[in-house]
């Protein structure tokens, strides 16, 4: 948490379609049943068609403006090692960084307008706040790959001040009941394998 204003900042960064706007909706949602006052601000760029998603999610006891600085993230959840790499500088020094160890080849890649990312996993492990984890099988063994961004969550509750139960209200609110079971195994999955 920043010192000089007590507040959390956490960027939440992937491609269109992986979850990172219920991520971050968890997370708002958590850190308000948690006592805080929550900002959230959001950049979908051209998610429909897998571009870049960028959620900032800032909680404290007053918090004026939902858009973190540069270099001021206290946490970066990221949903493949491209993404992370892209948005590294959106991390504090010091700060952690949350990554689900897969790489999806973005579509500026795949269709020829850049060039592929050399060196990611080198690039990463230089952070010292570096976490990777494996959210895609976690995923598949809580029942759907689909919930690998609720394993992210579960890592990511690990990182934050504030208890489980208030992430459990969290997704019982935003999660519908029919998907409720396998996106809490997930998030069971992910806090353990953080843990």
């Amino acid at each position: 948490m920043s010192s000089s204003e007590s507040i959390f900042n956490v960027s939440v960064v992937g491609v269109g379609g992986q979850g990172i706007l219920l991520t971050s909706d968890i997370l708002s949602l958590a850190a308000m049943h948690a006592g805080f006052d929550v900002k959230k601000s959001e950049i979908h760029g051209m998610s429909q068609r897998g571009g870049s998603v960028v959620s900032q999610v800032r909680f404290g006891k007053k918090v004026h403006s939902p858009i973190i600085p540069d270099g001021a993230s206290d946490v970066l959840v990221s949903f493949e090692r491209t993404e992370a790499l892209r948005y590294l500088h959106l991390a504090r020094p010091g700060g952690r960084i949350l990554v689900n160890n897969m790489e999806r080849i973005p579509v500026t890649v795949s269709s020829g307008l850049q060039s592929p990312a050399r060196d990611i996993e080198q690039r990463l492990a230089a952070h010292p706040g570096l976490m990777l984890l494996d959210a895609n099988p976690l995923a598949e063994q809580a029942g759907n790959i689909r919930t690998a961004n609720l394993v992210l969550v579960g890592a990511l509750s690990t990182l934050v001040p504030f208890d489980e139960e208030h992430w459990q209200s969290a997704m019982r609110e935003r999660i519908p009941a029919k998907l409720l079971d396998v996106n809490l195994r997930a998030f069971a999955l992910g806090r353990d394998a953080a843990g």
